[in-house]
């Protein structure tokens, strides 16, 4: 028994020890690969971050310029916008001006018109009296005339009357003297 003792583990050893060295063989082989797996994962996933990043990177590079693209639109848009503002308001003060001088001159014609009013008013007041008094000078002329001919006729009958007074006196003082 005593050999037993001995046998037995030694051989329990030599088949744990072949058991073990073909474990390691394998479990060496096995880790190699699982760290060849595990390389090339970290390889296969360092390239996929590399893409990844590279296509982030033209995203963000397209994203910039669509962005840009939009803030320039934008930009444009709004200096449109206060250009068509700045028009409208310029507009409207060349048209509050043009309302304002319109009025103006509207004003000076109004006044212009009360004054030719006034002036053809006055004008049709002197043709009035000019024509009153023409219509009194013809009259006067007329009575004027009437009062000549009768001056004329009174005249005449003065005369004649002092011709026959004159021819009474001369042949009273004729017969005064015969």
């Amino acid at each position: 028994m005593n050999k037993a003792y001995v046998i037995i583990p030694t051989l329990l050893m030599l088949v744990f020890f072949g058991y073990w060295w073909n474990f390691n063989s394998e479990y060496q082989a096995k880790q190699e690969a699982k760290k060849e797996v595990a390389r090339l994962e970290k390889i296969a996933e360092l390239e996929q971050e590399a893409l990844n990043r590279k296509r982030a990177i033209e995203d963000a590079l397209a994203n910039q310029e669509v962005r840009r693209a939009e803030r320039a639109e934008r930009e444009a848009k709004r200096q449109a916008d206060r250009e068509q503002r700045q028009a409208d308001i310029e507009a409207r003060r060349q048209a509050d001006r043009e309302k304002q001088k319109l009025a103006r001159q509207l004003s000076r014609l109004k006044d212009d018109v009360y004054d030719e009013k006034a002036k053809l008013e006055k004008l049709e007041e002197k043709m009035r009296i000019l024509i009153a008094e023409e219509a009194f000078v013809l009259e006067y002329v007329t009575i004027a005339r009437k009062n000549e001919n009768d001056v004329t006729k009174v005249i005449q009958r003065i005369t004649a009357a002092d011709a026959a007074r004159a021819k009474a006196v001369a042949a009273a003082a004729a017969e005064k003297k015969s």
